[in-house]
C-alpha cells in the first residue's frame, strides 16, 4: 500500500501547528508562533494568509523540509455552514465561505483550508478539510426548543471526537458505522457528543454556551438568570462568557485547568469546588447522551487535554462505567485526523465529499 505523503494546517490564534506525514508516519511537526502584535495589523482573520504561509514555509526552510511532491494538503475547515461529516474537497465555493466566514463565527480555523490551497497550488497534490468544526449530523427530534423559530445547533470539536471514535471502533475490529458511542473532548473547551453508527446525532452547542461548564466557558445556565445577569452589563461582555470569560476564568480569573487542580488539591475550597463542578457537570452530560442513544453505547471514549489528569478520569469512570467501558485517549488527534481523513480518501476506503455551500439543514416542512 502506498505510503501518501500529506502536510497538515492548523491555525490557532497566535500560532499554527503544522505536520508532514507519510503514511501514518509524523515526518515532521512543529508549532509555527506569530507575533500577537503583528497579528493584529491585519484587518480580518483571512488577510493573516500571506504572513502565516511565509513563516511556515521559512520554518520548513530552515528544517531541510520539502513539500515537494505531497499527495495532499489538508486545511482545518473553520468559516463554513453546517454539513455532514467527512473528508472534502477544497473547492471555490469552500474557499468563499472560509475566507468570509459564511457560519457568522471569526476564528483562525478560517485559514486552514486558504492555506491549504495556497500550498496545493504551489507543489501539486489535492486539497481537503475533514470534519470541519461545524459538522451537523443532528437527529431532528434534537433540534426543537421550546421557543417556535429557534431551534438547536452544535458546535463541537468534530474533528478530535470523530477520529476518537474511529479508532476506537477499529481497536475493538469494528467499523464506526456499526458502533454506538458517547465520545468526549475534554480541554480548554469541553464537546459531549452522542455517536450512532457514523453519525453525531446529538451533542452541545459549546459556542453558544451548551454543556458543562469549562476553563473559559460558562456552560448551560438558566435563561432567567442569565437574563438577570445581563441586565446591567454590555451585550458583547455576556456573549465573550460563551467562549472566553466563562468558566474557570470568571471565577478565579485563570483559564490554566492544571492550576485549579492544584489548588485544589492544596486546600482552597473555592477551587476545589469549581473542579468538582466542572466533572460532575461532565457526567450529567455524559449521561444525557446515554439517553439519546437509547442506552445502546458501546463505550464512552475520552480524548483532550485534560484526560492526562488521571483525578479527572478515574471519577468519570466511577460515576459513568455503568453505561459503558470507560476508555481515556489524553491529547488530541486533529494533525493525525488530517491526515487520516485524506489518506482515506486518497486510497479509496473513503469518498470524497463536495461541499454545497447550503446548510445540511434548513428547517422543517411545515415552515
Amino acid at each position: 500500500m502506498k505510503q501518501y505523503k500529506v502536510f497538515a494546517v492548523n491555525p490557532g490564534s497566535t500560532s499554527t501547528k503544522i505536520a508532514l506525514f507519510e503514511g501514518e508516519t509524523t515526518v515532521f511537526s512543529a508549532n509555527v508562533s506569530h507575533d500577537a502584535a503583528k497579528l493584529a495589523e491585519f484587518a480580518g482573520i483571512s488577510d493573516q494568509r500571506p504572513y502565516r504561509k511565509e513563516m511556515i514555509l521559512n520554518l520548513l526552510k530552515e528544517n531541510n523540509i520539502s513539500l515537494e511532491g505531497t499527495d495532499a494538503f489538508v486545511g482545518r475547515g473553520g468559516g463554513l455552514l453546517p454539513m455532514e461529516g467527512g473528508t472534502y474537497e477544497i473547492d471555490e465555493t469552500l474557499l468563499d465561505h472560509a475566507i468570509k466566514g459564511a457560519n457568522g463565527v471569526s476564528h483562525p480555523a478560517q485559514l486552514g483550508s486558504q492555506l491549504a490551497e495556497e500550498f496545493r497550488k504551489e507543489f501539486g497534490g489535492r486539497g481537503f478539510v475533514v470534519n470541519p468544526p461545524d459538522v451537523d449530523e443532528m437527529q431532528d427530534v434534537a433540534r426543537m426548543t421550546g421557543i417556535r423559530g429557534v431551534y438547536r445547533t452544535i458546535h463541537l470539536h468534530a474533528l478530535n471526537l470523530k477520529e476518537t471514535a474511529i479508532r476506537h471502533a477499529e481497536s475493538m475490529g469494528k467499523k464506526y458505522e456499526e458502533c454506538h458511542f458517547i465520545v468526549c473532548h475534554i480541554g480548554g473547551g469541553i464537546s459531549i457528543s452522542a455517536h450512532r453508527e457514523g453519525r453525531m446525532i446529538d451533542g452541545f452547542d459549546i459556542v453558544g454556551g451548551e454543556g458543562p461548564m469549562a476553563p473559559t466557558r460558562c456552560g448551560s445556565i438558566a435563561v432567567s438568570d442569565l437574563i438577570k445577569y445581563a441586565q446591567d452589563k454590555e451585550l458583547a461582555e455576556v456573549r465573550s462568557l460563551c467562549t472566553r470569560n466563562g468558566g474557570f476564568v470568571s471565577h478565579l480569573g485563570v483559564s490554566d485547568a492544571r492550576e485549579v487542580y492544584s489548588r485544589g488539591q492544596a486546600g482552597d475550597r473555592y477551587a476545589g469546588m469549581l473542579w468538582d463542578a466542572m466533572i460532575y457537570q461532565i457526567e450529567k452530560c455524559i449521561g444525557s447522551m446515554a439517553a439519546a442513544l437509547h442506552g445502546k453505547t458501546d463505550g464512552i471514549l475520552l480524548g483532550g487535554g485534560m484526560v492526562h489528569n488521571k483525578d479527572l478520569v478515574s471519577r468519570i469512570k466511577a460515576s459513568c462505567e455503568w453505561i459503558a467501558p470507560v476508555t481515556a485517549y489524553p491529547g488530541e488527534f486533529e494533525m493525525e485526523a488530517m491526515a487520516a481523513g485524506a489518506i482515506r480518501v486518497l486510497d479509496g476506503k473513503e469518498k470524497v465529499k463536495n461541499y454545497t455551500g447550503k446548510r445540511i439543514w434548513d428547517g422543517f416542512e411545515w415552515e
